[in-house]
């Protein structure tokens, strides 16, 4: 059995009753292990023809599969490849509740490290807006590297407070999600800082600022629109009670039910003393599921007068043109964008964004390259995009080639053929760039990453 904390023992008990017992014995057990497919990069039935593990279908995403915690897929040339995301199974649900639409402006507001924003991306079939938002910049850098390994061409990283995206962007999102900081008592059995910070203090803080955040949703969130607020924990006070003062204070909501599929539990109004419809909320609980502990609420605003959606800046043709000239000599396949100069970085963001200027944007899209003195040379985070069939010269190598343990730690490779920038592949899907020089692979894989990978 964990070392838990005896108070929150006791309150669980006296919560959970006769189904105590059950949830106890669920916490000293294993944690279950998940990965989630990016069918941006692939689709599950190619990825599962090409997988050295045997998956088990997560019941509750489509792209979810548990493996084996002996496999240790973060170590697989798959992983660095962005071909899926290392993700806890009940965490994978979130994102399902949200369920966007390709197309919609869609507002990650607490977005780090990145999991939730990758499977709402690949959901919308990278087509659309998502803001990735996280106020710690060192977090907001995680978020931003792990967009750019999973190759997701419509999102941008900022790091805001949600006071400050609410004047950029006012009632501007079809959807919007906040996966709340909480107190962590459903990872319990995974994290032991979460364990050794609890007390019912800590989930009483928490509390109240998962509040203020939510505080921020109905000046960012159309009428219409709905928000989907979440945490990892099992504690009342956090979940149901959190949703029941939010409520009172902004009646043009409402929760929406929450489908519930096998092991999934409705929320408890009468934990809280809160209204009913508070039991349209759900709840995941480890001795009822193969997963942690989560809760998830769907709250939609009623429909209303929808301010007009501020126009994206002018069509600029000739800079349209001009990024098209400098890579297509290096792309069969020229992906779609609005191209923006920073400095000497060529970005391209989501067709419809707005002006960012003033926002700390971590992220502002696709990174496509960086012009040189008397070239440009392609980014690593384009290479992320793009299949052997997308490039004009491709380097493609099997998963289990030794070349590929040498191209990650940065070494140059011997290749024939007409000098030029090359697309480094594995199985098809690009990895990153090497430009061949007189026989010789020069290696531009970021010296950030590599190494990364031992497989």
């Amino acid at each position: 059995m964990l070392s838990l904390p005896q108070e929150f023992l006791h309150k669980m008990a006296g919560l959970l009753g006769e189904d105590y017992p059950a949830f106890a014995a669920s916490l000293a057990g294993t944690s279950c292990q998940g990965l989630r497919i990016n069918t941006l990069r692939v689709s599950v039935g190619d990825f599962l023809s090409l997988s050295p593990w045997d998956l088990t279908p997560i019941p509750w995403c489509s792209t979810g599969f548990y493996y084996r915690e002996s496999d240790r897929p973060g170590k697989h040339i798959y992983h660095f490849a962005g071909m899926y995301y290392i993700q806890e199974p009940s965490a994978m649900a979130v994102a399902e509740y949200v369920a966007p639409q390709p197309g919609e402006w869609v507002l990650d507001l607490a977005a780090a490290p990145g999991g939730k924003t990758t499977h709402l991306a690949a959901l919308m079939g990278g087509k659309g807006l998502i803001v990735a938002n996280e106020v710690h910049r060192g977090r907001a850098q995680v978020l931003a590297q792990n967009v750019e390994r999973l190759g997701i061409p419509n999102v941008i990283v900022t790091n805001e407070q949600p006071q400050r995206l609410a004047q950029y962007f006012p009632r501007q999102f079809d959807r919007v999600l906040v996966d709340a900081p909480c107190s962590g008592e459903g990872m319990f059995r995974k994290n032991p800082a979460a364990r050794g910070e609890w007390s019912p203090a800590h989930a009483f803080s928490c509390a109240e600022r998962q509040l203020r955040i939510l505080e921020s949703v109905p000046g960012l969130l159309r009428p219409g629109g709905w928000f989907v607020y979440s945490t990892c924990t099992f504690s009342p006070e956090e979940n149901e009670g959190v949703v029941s003062r939010f409520l009172a204070e902004h009646p043009d909501f409402y929760v929406e039910h929450a489908p519930r599929g096998s092991g999934v539990e409705p929320g408890r109004p009468d934990w809280v003393a809160g209204p009913e419809e508070l039991a349209r909320t759900v709840r995941f609980w480890p001795h009822r599921l193969a997963g942690e502990g989560h809760f998830i609420a769907v709250l939609r605003r009623r429909e209303g007068t929808e301010p007009r959606r501020p126009s994206s800046e002018a069509d600029r043709a000739k800079d349209y043109l001009d990024y098209r000239s400098v890579i297509e000599n290096i792309l069969s396949r020229v992906p779609q964008g609005r191209p923006v100069k920073v400095g000497h970085q060529l970005y391209l963001m989501p067709a419809d964004t707005p002006e960012l200027a003033g926002l700390k944007v971590i992220w502002p899209g696709l990174h496509v390259g960086t012009f040189k003195k008397d070239r440009f040379e392609p980014a690593h985070g384009l290479s992320r995009i793009l299949r052997a069939e997308d490039v004009r010269r491709v380097v493609d190598f099997p998963c289990d080639a030794p070349q590929l343990a040498r191209y990650l730690r940065g070494e140059a490779l011997p290749w024939d053929g007409p000098d030029g920038w090359y697309l480094v592949a594995v199985n098809g899907f690009g990895l990153g760039w090497a430009k061949l020089v007189k026989g010789v692979l020069k290696n531009h894989l970021p010296k950030g990453l590599r190494q990364t990978s031992q497989y």
